[in-house]
This record gives C-alpha cells, structure tokens and sequence, in this order.
C-alpha cells in the first residue's frame, strides 16, 4: 500500500513526487515509457519563479551547472524590449536548459529521497472508495493507495477515466520538430534561415553537434491523430516555407506539438488529482508550459502530505484547485494573447505595434514580464497587507538567506520581534527569530511553497493563522 501514486514521471510527477518524500509520504511513480526521452534538442526556460523553487529546495545549483542564463526580457510575444531595472527576484533571468535534462535531474531528486519510480507501466484504470485508490495497470496487476494524482500529460488517461471534461480550443496549427542530418552546406542553410524566419518565427533549421541539425518547421495542416511525424511531413513542410528540403535524411527524433488550449474543469474528484498538462494545454508562447507544473506541484505536495500525515485542516486540499485553476486560466489567456500578436494578419500586426510602443514604459513591460515568470501571482489570503497571498523573495538574513531555510519543505515564521513561538507546531513550522531580516513588517509566516500565510506581531493572531494553515496544534 503507498500513500500517492503519480502517474508519469516528466517534470510535474517528478517535482510532486520529491516534494511529498519531504514530509516522509510513500511515493510510487508510473511512467508509461520505458526509458527516459534522449533528444536534447527541445529546449526549455525555467523562469524566474521556478527558479526560486529550485533554490527553496536546495536544487538550483545543480540546474546552473546544466543550463544557460539568459536575459528575462523580450519573452511576452517575443517583443524584442529588454527588461526593466529592479526585477523583484534574485533570480531575474531564464534558464535555457534541455527538457530532457530538467527531467532527469528532478527525477534524480525524487529517488535521492526515497521514491519509487517504475518504468514501462501504464495506468489503464482505477476505482476508488473511501479509503483509497486501486489502480489498475495495462499488465492487469492492481496496486492500491490512498491517492492517486495524474501528472500524465495532455492526453492524460487518469483525466480521461475520471471522467473530467476538458474544454477548450483545438490545435489550429502544428509545429513539427526534430533531430536529423541534411544534404546541403550550413553556408546555404543559414542565409535561408535568416530570410525565412524574417517573416516566419516558428520557423528554425541549425547545427546541434555531431553533424546532426535542429529543425523546426510549421507543419502542413493539423493531424487528426496527433502520431508521431515522419522524414515526409519534414520534408513537405521544408519545402512549404523554405521550396527546399535541404536534403533532410537520418531523422534521430521527431515530435509534434500543436497550440489547443485546454483547461481541466476540476482538478480534483476524491481521492484523484491532476497536475501538470494533464490539468492545463496551451500554446507554447512565452515557455510557461513546464514552469506551470512545477508550480502546481510545489502547491500541491506539502497539502496532499497534510492531509496524509493527519494534521491538514479540513479545506486545505480543496485550496489547490482555488488557487491553481485560476493561474492556468490566466496563462492560457495569455499564451492566446501571443499567438493571436504572432498573426500576420494587418489587424493582428497593428495590435503587436501598439502593444511594442507600449512595452517602452517600465511599468506594462514589468507587468508583462512578471506575468510570464509567475512572480506576480497573488493568492487570496483575505484582507491585508499587499504583501499577503505573495511569494517573497529570497531575502537577506542574519546567517545566511531565507530559501536555505526552506530546503525541508516546512512552514516558516520569520520573526523580527524576537517574541513569538510555534509551540504546538514545530513538527510542521520552524522558527527563526532575526531582528536584522530585511523586511519591514514584525513578522511573517511562509507556507512551503514560500507564500506569505500571515503578518503580525500578536502570538494569538498567529496561533489562529497556524491552525488555519498547519491544523490543531500537537498534544
């Protein structure tokens, strides 16, 4: 019997998966393929908020070694504006870093801290009572939990039988993309990709080591069956945009993705749960699509091991459908706001004049930016200061700064007044006193994810935030 078992073992079920090992859940994880994806071609950015949480848990050093940092401007519809002075994050950057790496090392994580990861299993259905989940593999063994959480992609089957809908757009295009070899010299490459990807973004044909070329290309019109793409649809979209194929041969990888924007009506049925893609589609604009899961990770871990080791109050789990939909609701209006800035139809283009006059004010190019990396993002606490609801950033402490406190996962109060105590809490919530904490507030409490729960002074208005957030004290 495990306490979770998480379908699918990309970025989100990797990231959960090492979140609930924090609080000592029993974790199995199902990932349909039997081996880890091996392109290195895709490459995706971690943006500024996903990299606070890579350093909240102690990881980010490990994502640098492998990454490259690059500048956080120009990232809202690819305007070309660079970003403002004064990013609220230590981390105001994005890290391009392969896909396939990203997974690996949060996987690695996931294992470092006890769970299982079993490959080549499929989940082909469940049933679930007021006990827990049994789920059924494609080999006909049956496992049972105490929940299960679909981490399983967009075309998620734990969605799929939970009977959960999934509205939204279809693909209206497709993108392929791959690893192949060509037949003509990279001097004539690169002038026709300068010329084409002058009018054509989506559009990318380059070395990638070892003789082998990155190419990305519009597809010629939409698949029905979203099936893997073959040399031919290569070809024939080469030849569509560039009247070429470059004698594109020795395919190492193909792949499709489309711009169908969906999002998951609930994300939660009982004792199932979904994350990830599996919870949200959209457009690949402005690189949010990973980030977004691992966000919603981060979210749901320590809230589904509450609720596991006893002390959740009663409607904290329903708290991460409340505050997730509602992000991935406004990064699916935002990625269609790109796509639509992309078109080259006139009315299209003299929006994305206007919108590039604006971005020269430091204020709408923040605000943009800020969207994207998912620092604005405000939960609703209730009344209070603007500081409430918010992540703080990774501030200046006495000793050290205030993410190496957050490496374990725990709640957090920071306390400037030296004068209050967790007592009842502190198998949940540490304390640290620190009169020199840069912050101008008494005293705060951060959730796990990092978010500001509580600002005060008074120890009762603390204890109260503390069993709202953490449960009844311990005996």
């Amino acid at each position: 019997m495990f306490d979770v078992i998480i379908a699918g073992c990309g970025p989100t079920g990797a990231m959960l998966a090492a979140e609930l090992r924090l609080h000592d859940v029993r974790v199995l994880v199902l990932e349909k393929e039997p081996e880890p994806v091996s392109s290195f071609v895709r490459i995706v950015s971690l943006h500024m908020r996903s990299l606070e949480l890579m350093a909240m848990r102690g990881l980010l050093d490990r994502f640098l070694e492998r990454g490259r940092q690059r500048p956080v401007g120009g990232i809202f519809a690819a305007i070309a504006t660079p970003a403002p002075d004064g990013l609220d994050s230590t981390h105001a950057y994005q890290l391009g870093i392969p896909q396939p790496v990203a997974e690996h090392l949060l996987a690695e994580q996931a294992i470092a801290l006890g769970v299982q990861v079993r490959r080549g299993c499929a989940v082909a259905g469940f049933e679930q009572d007021d006990e827990g989940v049994t789920v059924e593999l494609a080999d006909g063994e049956r496992l049972r939990a105490r929940y299960l959480v679909g981490c399983d992609g967009a075309r998620s089957t734990v969605r799929k039988l939970l009977g959960v809908g999934f509205p939204g757009e279809p693909s209206r295009t497709e993108t392929l993309m791959g690893e192949m070899e060509v037949g003509v010299p990279q001097e004539e490459i690169a002038a026709k990709v300068t010329e084409i990807r002058a009018t054509t973004p989506a559009f990318g044909l380059g070395p990638f080591g070892e003789g082998i070329y990155r190419v990305v290309v519009p597809a010629v019109g939409v698949s029905e069956d979203r099936a893997e793409p073959t040399l031919e649809d290569f070809q024939q979209g080469l030849r569509a945009i560039a009247g070429t194929d470059f004698g594109v041969h020795s395919p190492r990888w193909l792949s499709r993705f489309g711009d169908a924007t969906r999002l998951a009506e609930r994300y939660r049925v009982g004792r199932v749960l979904l994350a990830g893609d599996a919870a949200h589609i959209h457009p690949p604009a402005g690189g949010q699509g990973l980030n977004l899961g691992v966000q919603d990770a981060v979210n749901l871990g320590w809230k589904l091991a509450a609720q596991i080791r006893g002390w959740a109050p009663e409607t904290l789990l329903d708290t991460y459908q409340s505050e997730r939909h509602p992000v991935a609701a406004d990064v699916l209006d935002n990625t269609r706001a790109q796509v639509h800035l992309s078109s080259t139809e006139p009315g299209a283009q003299a929006v994305r004049t206007l919108l590039t006059e604006l971005m020269d004010f430091d204020e709408v190019n923040r605000h943009l930016i800020e969207k994207i990396a998912a620092t604005s993002i405000r939960y609703d606490f209730g009344e209070g200061s603007n500081l409430l609801g918010r992540r703080l950033r990774d501030i200046d402490l006495k000793q050290g700064r205030l993410y190496e406190r957050l490496h374990r996962g725990r709640g957090l109060v920071l306390d400037r007044t030296e004068r209050l105590t967790v007592e009842g809490w502190s198998d949940r919530v540490d304390l640290l006193a620190d009169p020199t904490a840069a912050l101008d507030v008494p005293a705060i409490l951060l959730r796990p994810d990092g978010y500001v729960a509580w600002i005060g002074e008074h120890q009762q208005d603390l204890d109260d935030h503390l069993a709202r957030w953490f449960g009844k004290p311990a005996d």
